[in-house]
């Protein structure tokens, strides 16, 4: 029968999930070792070029120690083309590529009394072949008494001409040229390579008069000199780049120039807020006795870990949200305002389970009344049911574990009277015998069993089919006007249940008593009953499987009427009486019709019934589109909250984008198959097919010229797009990833795209240069985009938590007004972050409602709701986005504007003294390095004073007082100062 599955599975199922997650697990490791692979070949590569490309302009290397070589080569972290100089460590590189050179900036260096253009070589090691050798040639020379330690322009390797210093100016290289890598052969520092999450700030500082003098400490390490001498790294960037670490893989990010400091950013939570709106969807395809009517006209159902009351007239939602996990069964009181709901067990995002447990609450005020069974449970809840004889004091519960326990609560005081072992095969249904609260009745798999409740104890007697045919299931039961019991069966047939006394024919002289035996048997559906629904009249109805047919039956079980219901909907699963010939029909493909026999039935509530991943929002209207697994492509209407049309596809659809006009939406398949569809007439106006992987992501360009899609082929397929969306040709494809698509945003000049990969790439092309991948990725770090889904990028770092793998974010999107960003991740939550949120344990507001991994998110065109979809939960949950206070003027990221001016007046100057002391040997020659930059920092003009407030008080110069404080209490001031002893 669809969707029963026997308990003794239950074992196997939580087995094969375990093998289905070290699967998973195993298949993210052989992803990385082929983009490390990839990365290997890749670095070959640039060193075999760089051989053949030597440049002649220094015959001996740079100034790099073994604390300076470059980190691993890779997409991810290497975009300049310098990058290829360096692993062979003894290529020649033009002096202005050094880092000591563009840590500098020797305009403001150089000193009237002290001439810039001397020859010389390099003070500071060389490669960490040539190291001892270095060494030794310096003790030479100090051997030979030279009196005077050379100054650092005289120690250069090639005599610097005015047009290098004009060469220092043009060029902005952009890339780190390093990052920890091995301090030496036997006390090697390596990356982080377990699965943490970690960021890295590189500090630098900012100056508009040093554009070039960028000094950052990366690692202060003591124990590589002796004499706790500072080991740190000088960095050549023009800006800011934070470096972070997924799964031992370093990504890093560019700083946009207009933050100043980026410790100075504020991230706080959003003033907008999230509010549940509306929930799409019915959990009918797998969960029985799951919808019920109350006297106030409201349906109540469940989906995903909402239980959802529907006023069927007014079209109204209200919600009950306190389950952690999705709910699996409901029972209504005998008052008809409180309501049981039970819950299945999860786990949260430390793996660590969440137990089961049963909410009883008011169905008024939605206020939870009791809650009973945390720690009884085990797995979850199956079914349960309130006694009818004493106005519903008891509350009989079963749950999900192998041997599927049977307990009897007072839930008013949460005291459990009696609990036994039911059986070890699948269990559907239980209730109290509605004159006698000491009798219960379960049904599943193959049995019918009779319990009997007496001092607490509870005992039990099988039903006995005799000469009838002992059908696998007994999906339902009830218990008809007449006080018999009537059972439906996957055989199609009504059974009618007596007590009688033992036929010792049939089971055998040992028999004792009244057993409950099958008094008729009434042929009822082709296939299974999988429903029965008493009324008030004592005339029954009956939901089959197979032949989807609602039957009513007459007292003497005789039909009287019957109506079947349209394929699309799939077979009946449970039914509710509403008055007269109206009913509500829940389905096992997720939806709720509402109709009569004589009138038919019509969807008042429809749902995927498969897991879901592909939304998209229309761009100018409050509709937007899902598709899933099931092959289904639904329009739905945010504002009245209904389907606008369904249709169904050949395969699973994954991705979708509407077209900018809004006239057409392209769907991307399972098999590398897309689609355009014509919204009005749901006609397929294009079809194409790229590579024979999955689709993953869709997206038009700001203008609707260009359509990306990317797939799981690792490449972006671009086409040109005309006739309003209903013509496309190839225009290009954008080739570079190692490993599967998983993002991807156009600029907001059309031009360019951002996008993301399976093994944690950030690549930037130049679609309109021929869908180039752009290598230096600093130039892109100010670039503007049309829309901001890539779960990875500066403006969106602090969505990630401490700890993730990088695959606990499944997709985001940015707020049109730029101010929010809404994260779906793998623990059933929807987070709200502002925007931009590029520091790590950002703020967030978090909200609950899926009780699976929630797939996507998206913003209506106006940004007044937010879309969240769930994966195996097949829901969809449309939030009603409210403000609380009034959107800050200023850039919520930016830093103070008198502390940001008084840092970055701090920055200058120091980067100006550092540089004078590196090249004044009078400075270097007589005092020591503090000494010396106190001394530069005395005489340093009052147009770059560090503190607003602490001009110098006589000819521009700052006192000695100032100078201490500035060294003791600025990070950049001692850095600088470590940069200046170690140069030293």
């Amino acid at each position: 029968p669809n969707g029963v599955a026997g308990s003794q599975s239950l074992t196997w199922q939580h087995r094969l999930s375990m093998m289905e997650a070290r699967l998973q697990a195993q298949e993210d490791e052989i992803t990385l070792l082929k983009s490390s692979l990839a990365e290997a070949l890749q670095a070959i590569s640039l060193a075999e070029d760089a051989k053949e490309e030597k440049v002649s302009s220094l015959t001996r290397v740079p100034c790099l120690g073994p604390w300076l070589r470059p980190a691993t080569l890779d997409r991810a972290t290497q975009t300049d083309p310098i990058h290829s100089l360096y692993p062979a460590m003894l290529e020649q590189v033009p002096l202005a590529h050094t880092r000591e050179v563009q840590s500098l900036s020797l305009e403001d260096a150089f000193s009237d009394d002290v001439p810039p253009l001397v020859e010389g070589r390099s003070l500071l090691q060389e490669s960490h072949g040539v190291r001892q050798e270095t060494r030794e040639e310096e003790k030479r020379e100090n051997d030979q008494g030279s009196g005077m330690r050379p100054n650092w322009a005289s120690l250069v390797e090639e005599p610097i001409q005015p047009s290098s210093v004009s060469l220092f100016q043009e060029h902005r290289f952009t890339k780190d040229l390093g990052t920890y890598g091995p301090l030496d052969d036997q006390n090697p520092v390596p990356l982080p390579m377990d699965s943490s999450f970690l960021f890295h700030s590189k500090n630098l500082i900012p100056s508009e008069q040093t554009p070039l003098a960028f000094v950052n400490v990366l690692e202060w390490n003591t124990r590589c000199f002796p004499g706790n001498m500072l080991l740190f790294s000088l960095l050549c960037l023009s800006g800011q780049s934070i470096k972070m670490f997924i799964r031992g893989r370093p990504i890093t990010m560019y700083v946009p120039s207009n933050i100043q400091n980026y410790d100075d950013l504020r991230m706080e939570p959003p003033a907008e807020r999230l509010e549940l709106e509306w929930v799409y969807g019915y959990r009918g395809r797998d969960c029985r006795a799951n919808l019920f009517l109350l006297p106030s006209r409201e349906a109540v159902y469940f989906t995903a870990c909402v239980v959802v009351l529907y006023h069927i007239n007014n079209r109204t939602q209200r919600h009950y949200r306190k389950h952690t996990d999705c709910v699996r069964c409901l029972a209504v009181h005998p008052d008809q305002v409180r309501i049981a709901s039970g819950q299945t067990a999860g786990v949260d995002k430390d793996g660590k389970p969440l137990l089961p447990f049963v909410h009883i609450w008011d169905s008024s005020t939605l206020v939870t009344l009791q809650q009973i069974g945390l720690g009884s449970f085990e797995r979850g809840v199956n079914s349960l049911a309130f006694s009818r004889a004493d106005s519903g004091v008891f509350l009989v519960v079963i749950d999900d574990s192998n041997e599927h326990m049977l307990s009897v609560w007072d839930w008013a005081r949460a005291t459990k009277q009696a609990e036994i072992k039911s059986t070890n095969e699948a269990v559907f249904a239980v209730e109290f015998n509605p004159s006698d609260s000491c009798n219960i009745i379960t049904c599943g798999k193959s049995h019918v069993y009779f319990w009997t409740l007496s001092g607490g104890v509870l005992t039990k007697k099988q039903g006995i089919f005799g000469k009838y045919k002992k059908p696998k299931f007994i999906q339902c039961f009830l218990f008809s006007g007449t006080g018999d019991v009537l059972t439906g069966d996957s055989e199609g047939n009504i059974l009618t249940w007596g007590k009688s006394a033992a036929d010792v024919k049939t089971l055998g002289k040992g028999a004792k008593g009244k057993t409950y035996q099958i008094m008729r048997q009434t042929r009822a559906h082709e296939g299974s009953v999988f429903t029965l629904c008493v009324l008030h009249s004592g005339a029954l109805l009956s939901g089959g499987g197979k032949d989807r047919r609602v039957v009513l039956w007459s007292v003497d079980l005789a039909p009287e009427k019957e109506c079947e219901i349209p394929e699309k909907f799939g077979a009946v699963r449970t039914i509710a009486h509403v008055d007269g010939e109206e009913l509500l029909v829940g389905t096992t493909r997720n939806a709720i019709l509402r109709g009569t026999f004589s009138g038919g039935f019509v969807a008042i509530v429809q749902g995927h019934v498969d897991e879901m991943w592909g939304l998209a929002t229309h761009p100018s209207q409050n509709t937007f589109l899902t598709c899933g697994h099931d092959k289904q492509v639904f329009l739905w209407n945010a504002e009245e909250h209904m389907v606008d049309w369904c249709t169904t596809l050949e395969e699973a659809a994954l991705c979708a984008d509407f077209c900018p006009n809004g006239s057409v939406v392209s769907v991307g398949l399972y098999t590398g198959r897309w689609l355009v569809l014509d919204l009005q007439t749901r006609e397929i106006v294009f079809d194409c097919t790229d590579g024979n992987e999955q689709l993953s992501v869709m997206r038009y360009s700001p203008d609707g010229s260009f359509l990306a899609v990317g797939s799981h082929d690792n490449f972006i397929y671009i086409y040109n797009v005309s006739d309003g969306g209903r013509r496309y040709t190839r225009f290009g494809k954008c080739t570079g990833h190692s490993s599967f698509i998983t993002h991807l945003d156009w600029s907001k000049d059309g031009k360019y795209i951002m996008s993301n990969s399976g093994d944690y790439e950030i690549l930037y092309w130049d679609v309109a240069g021929g869908c180039k991948l752009l290598r230096n990725r600093f130039d892109s770090r100010d670039r503007k985009w049309a829309s901001y889904t890539c779960v990875l990028g500066f403006h969106v770092m602090g969505v990630w938590l401490e700890g993730s793998d990088g695959t606990d974010i499944n997709a985001l999107c940015r707020s049109r007004c730029e101010r929010m960003v809404a994260v779906a991740d793998d623990f059933c939550k929807v987070h709200l972050f502002q925007y931009p949120c590029p520091k790590p344990k950002a703020p967030s507001h978090r909200y609950e409602g899926h009780g699976s991994h929630v797939t996507n998110v998206g913003f209506t065109h106006n940004d007044s709701h937010l879309l969240s979809m769930g994966g195996k939960d097949t829901s969809i949950l449309q939030w009603r986005v409210r403000r609380e206070k009034a959107a800050e003027t200023p850039d919520r990221v930016a830093p103070a504007s008198s502390k940001s001016a008084n840092i970055n007046q701090t920055a200058a100057m120091m980067n100006s003294c550092c540089a004078r002391v590196l090249l004044s040997s009078s400075n270097v020659m007589n005092k020591s390095p503090i000494d010396s930059v106190k001394d530069v920092l005395i005489r340093a003009p009052a147009s770059v004073s560090p503190q607003k407030h602490q001009r110098a008080p006589t000819g521009g110069a700052i006192s000695q007082e100032t100078c201490h404080k500035i060294l003791l209490f600025n990070d950049s001031a001692r850095a600088l100062l470590a940069a200046v002893i170690i140069s030293l």
